[in-house]
């Protein structure tokens, strides 16, 4: 992105959280508390849904465990976790064998179809 539109959106996002209200700290206080909830999650599902434990059961896991899916399945440990932060901050945008037959991958995930 370069400069002036970065300017550009930062002006208009300063401009709309005023209209509203809505202070930088308040902002950081909402990341932050996103980020403590992040951390706490216990269980995860292939989609990004995550619940702590604690409380009632989302949907996702009342439906997982009606259909037979046991919780421990759900259950996050830290490699898995880095591997999925690791998998969702690849830019696909700039793959340079993106309509080749390269960029097509069989069903195990291992090379090319």
């Amino acid at each position: 992105m370069d400069e002036r539109k970065r300017e550009s959106m930062v002006a208009y996002l300063r401009r709309r959280m005023a209209e509203i209200s809505i202070e930088p700290e308040d902002v950081a206080a909402s990341i932050a508390e996103d980020q403590r909830r992040q951390r706490a999650v216990r269980y995860r599902d292939a989609f990004g849904n995550g619940w702590d434990g604690e409380g009632a059961a989302p949907q996702w896991v009342v439906q997982a465990t009606s259909a037979g899916q046991s919780l421990e399945h759900f259950a996050v440990d830290e490699a898995r976790e880095q591997n999925v932060q690791r998998r969702q901050s690849i830019d696909w945008r700039y793959d340079p064998f993106a309509g080749t037959r390269l960029a097509k991958v069989n069903s195990d995930g291992l090379g090319a179809s």
